[in-house]
């Protein structure tokens, strides 16, 4: 599609703005980095997508507001090079762009990301010139299109799930002069025919690091994937792979999360109100709130993503003043509830008390002094994967 020189003048301008704010807050180091976030035109990549409204609806759900240069050019174009994530799909359909209308709640399942992580994947993989990378998650195809930008097309591999996604991308990246290898594929089992990797990156989480990258890597090689599980619990590790199946990293600090690969996403766990029911009428005092592990904080977010690893297969809801965790593969369930008194108490029943588990990976966190996630490591050996931390006990993750 051919754009008016005046839409691609306003767009060349908009991206020396963006590089020039991303560099001015450290997001965007390298050079080489931003002479690729200068080049490329992040709006040909998002001609829709949703922003959220400033009220909810009736029913208190997120109003999502369709954006497109034909309903309304400015505010598309000022949103397509801002530092945000732009959602171009809910719960797994694809918009219908030529009829655009708004969007009442929903579960995102594909966006561009915003610019300023992208980079900072990409630059936290330590990919450099000459490398062969597998980019897990398409998407849009922008963070795509960077990578060509600073790599050439012909080390690039991307893959995608969503076959819609991936012919809106491929479309995107070919009318920008980038080939890259693209394939319809599962991220869970990475991509065989262009293996091995130099650098695997990907832009949807995992519950645990798929055995696929760990054999898609060259010894030496590295993985940057971002854990999550059923509780919404994110962790970002870069893992360095020695070549006989094991490997090991760091986790990264920060709040990063990114929608879950679709294989590894929270089942459907039923009514609440039925889980509630099948617990015990008596209940303890609990050693921990709640807030420890949902307040809006960075060590919250750290250690929702700990408790998560205690508890891999609960989920956790709020219903009234109560707190809810429910696991449906051993059938177990805890409520938490408020006492006049400003604390909290638990009931738990079922074969986990799963509470009772949060509860002691916080006991053990408070007592090694409340670390940081800087400061344990992910290893991956002989199928098991653990993350250890020297004064903490191990916290494996769920079976791959």
């Amino acid at each position: 599609m051919t754009l008016p020189v005046d839409l691609e003048t306003d767009a060349a301008r908009l991206r020396a703005v963006l590089a020039e704010d991303l560099a001015a807050r450290g997001a965007l180091d390298d050079p080489a980095w931003r002479a690729a976030v200068e080049a490329v035109p992040r709006h040909r990549f998002v001609p829709g997508f949703y922003l959220p409204g400033e009220e909810r609806d009736g029913r208190g759900l997120t109003l999502w507001q369709p954006v497109t240069a034909e309903l309304d050019r400015e505010r598309w174009l000022a949103a397509a090079y801002s530092d945000t994530t732009l959602i171009t799909q809910f719960d797994g359909d694809e918009p219908d762009w030529e009829h655009p209308a708004d969007r009442h709640g929903g579960a995102p399942t594909s966006s561009s990301t915003l610019p300023s992580l992208v980079v900072r994947m990409w630059a936290d993989a330590d990919v450099r010139e000459g490398h062969t990378v597998l980019e897990i998650g398409t998407g849009t195809g922008y963070s795509t299109a960077l990578a060509c930008e600073r790599l050439g097309s012909a080390g690039v591999t991307s893959i995608e799930v969503d076959p819609r996604r991936l012919e809106r991308a491929a479309n995107a990246l070919h009318g920008c002069g980038h080939t890259p290898t693209l394939a319809v594929a599962d991220g869970l089992y990475g991509y065989w025919p262009e293996a091995p990797f130099d650098r695997i990156v990907a832009a949807c989480s995992f519950r645990s690091v798929p055995p696929a990258l760990l054999a898609q890597t060259r010894p030496g090689g590295k993985i940057l994937l971002t854990l999550s599980g059923w509780l919404y619990g994110y962790a970002r590790v870069l893992l360095s792979v020695d070549g006989d199946g094991t490997a090991e990293g760091h986790l990264l600090g920060g709040t990063v999360s990114f929608m879950a690969a679709r294989t590894h996403a929270a089942p459907a766990f039923g009514n609440p109100a039925h889980w509630a029911a099948e617990l015990p009428g008596e209940s303890r005092v609990a050693r921990h709130a709640p807030e420890r592990i949902t307040a809006a904080t960075e060590e919250a977010f750290s250690l929702r993503f700990l408790a998560q690893c205690a508890v891999p297969d609960a989920q956790l809801f709020t219903c009234g003043d109560s707190v809810h965790l429910v696991d449906v593969v051993s059938g177990s369930a805890a409520e938490l509830m408020p006492d006049a008194d400003g604390g909290w108490r638990v009931r738990e029943g079922g074969r986990v008390r799963l509470w009772e588990r949060v509860e002691s990976m916080l006991d053990a966190h408070d007592a090694a002094g409340r670390p940081g996630p800087e400061t344990f490591t992910l290893c991956v050996r002989d199928r098991q994967q653990r993350v250890r931390h020297p004064d903490m006990p191990c916290l494996p993750l769920p079976s791959p």
